[in-house]
């Protein structure tokens, strides 16, 4: 059975207010704005970044890449929240290309 066809199914099964909830979390992962994520081109050169700080979404991304787990970030970063590292993650789903241009260009250095 196709993805869309068990989709097809389960929408038949859903109610009306996950139905709701389902359209805003497809609706927030088409959308390019990604909460919490932010960019100034005098700030981390112009990376994404955590909103407020000067941790950029490349960083978080790389040591997720070389094994570390969302407890080590946090340990590692604490003032960084789990919904920081959610942000971070789908920012970079949405834009992979560009994350992982900024850990080769950044890990060259």
């Amino acid at each position: 059975m196709s993805t869309l066809k068990k989709v097809e199914q389960l929408l038949s099964e859903m109610t009306r207010a996950e139905k709701v909830r389902l359209l805003q979390l497809i609706a927030h992962d088409l959308s390019d704005d990604v909460p919490g994520i932010e960019r100034a081109s005098d700030v981390c050169g112009g990376d994404p970044r955590i909103a407020g700080t000067r941790i950029p979404v490349w960083v978080l991304v790389q040591y997720k890449n070389l094994g570390a787990d969302e407890a080590d970030l946090l340990r590692a970063y604490p003032t960084l929240r789990a919904e920081d590292l959610a942000n971070a993650w789908s920012y970079y789903r949405m834009h992979k290309e560009e994350i992982e241009e900024q850990i080769v260009e950044n890990e060259a250095d």
